[in-house]
Formats: structure tokens, sequence, C-alpha cells
């Protein structure tokens, strides 16, 4: 006779488990799915910092946690980030700018040193869960322009980790992107089978996707580069591929 108790408990040690950082946008939505396809149990972490956005981010990360058959899905209020300001995504003085693709500076909508903020909240859910592993969903043409998304952070990041926790605690940070481009991410999701109109990347608006922001023309430029449309509705839908 099997003991059916006792499978089920060697089942559940051994499976992995990972956090994903799930902000509804399709970076974090595929880095979720790749995740999955690496076998890990999903933990998804979502917050809202006060970005113009987030009603339709929290909706969307919703919808993908419930797609993927999350085993949990905590959402965390950051306003801390908004209070501090200096990003056009938070301080509604300040104009979301228009994209400019060639640009190396960084924009305004970059949030100071959230990524840390957001890890480290991470982290701590993972360590709480006896989770493996923290996915992140940071690319490289994000950290062109954002510091917090070099690869050099994260490593430096993980390092924290290993001081930071119990000495039993093994977290990975897991960036599977990070050296990878925007159209890498659109193709391996197409790939995945990422359910792309469950997620949001505009800066500006909830409904429809304004076409002319940063987060909109990298995310169109990646769909057109691969020749797939991308379903979500906007206002405007320039070519960003050269004809």
């Amino acid at each position: 006779m099997t003991d059916t108790s006792r499978d089920s408990a060697a089942d559940e040690s051994t499976t992995k488990r990972a956090v994903v950082l799930l902000s509804g946008g399709m970076d974090s939505a595929t880095a979720a799915y790749e995740a999955r396809e690496q076998g890990y149990e999903i933990y998804a972490l979502h917050t809202s910092y006060g970005q113009r956005t987030e009603d339709r981010e929290l909706e969307c990360a919703r919808q993908l946690a419930d797609d993927l058959d999350a085993a949990d899905f905590l959402r965390i209020e950051t306003g801390h980030l908004a209070a501090i300001g200096a990003s056009s995504l938070t301080d509604d003085e300040l104009a979301v700018e228009d994209a400019d693709l060639e640009s190396d500076e960084i924009p305004s909508s970059y949030v100071p040193f959230r990524n840390a903020n957001l890890l480290a909240m991470a982290v701590s859910y993972a360590e709480a869960n006896d989770c493996d592993a923290v996915f992140m969903g940071a690319h490289s043409e994000d950290f062109s322009g954002y510091p917090d998304c070099r690869p050099e952070f994260f490593e430096a990041f993980e390092h924290v980790v290993d001081v930071g926790t119990k000495p039993a605690t093994e977290i990975a940070i897991e960036v599977p992107f990070v050296e990878h481009s925007k159209t890498d991410i659109a193709a391996r999701g197409v790939e995945l089978k990422v359910p792309y109109e469950h997620t949001w990347s505009c800066y500006r608006e909830n409904e429809p996707a304004c076409g002319t922001c940063d987060a909109c023309a990298f995310r169109l430029q990646a769909f057109q580069r691969i020749g797939v449309r991308d379903p979500i509705e906007y206002a405007e839908r320039p070519s960003y591929v050269d004809d």
C-alpha cells in the first residue's frame, strides 16, 4: 500500500518555489511564465507605489496570477515611493515624456532606487515562504536608462541577500532576460503563450494605452519586430521599426 501522505509531503518538499515580481507588464509576465516553465510554483508579489496606471496594472497582475494558478498573490502598497517623488510615474506635476528610443539619458520615469525597494520586499516574502528564487523581468534596454536594472546591481543585491538572511536560507535573484532585448522577450513570450492581452505597459493611461510614451514605444517596437500584433488597445499605434 502506498503511503499517500508521505508521498504528498515528499512532493511538497521537492517543489521549487519562486516569488515573481508581477507588475502586470509584459516583462514581468514573461518572467513569470519562464519561472513556471522552469518548474517553479509561483508566489506573485504586486506592488502599488502611486504610479499613474496602478489600477490597470493590478487588474492585469491578478488575471496573470489566476492564469498561472499561483500559490499566492500578495499586493503591497508602497506609498513612500510616491511621497519621495522625483518621477513622472508618481508625480502629477511632472509630464510623462514622449518616447526617445535613441536617448542615453535617464528618463523622468525613473523611480529612484525602486528595484532595491521591490527586491527587498520580494526577498522577505520569499524567505517567509521557503522560496528558492525571486524572479524579475528587467532587461538590457531597461538598464540603458535605469541604473537599478543593470546586471551589476542584481549581482550586488544577491550578495546582500546572502549576508542578510538566515544561514540556511538560499534565495537566488533570477533575472532571466537581463542580457536580452525587449524583442527577445516578446519572442520568448509568444513561445510560452503568455496572454499579453492581460498585460499593461503604458506609463500614462489606464485605457487605451497612449502608444507614444517610452514604455508603449519599446513594447510596440518589440511586437512589430517579431511580426505579431500587440493585442492591447492603443490610442495611437505608430510604427517603431525601419521600413
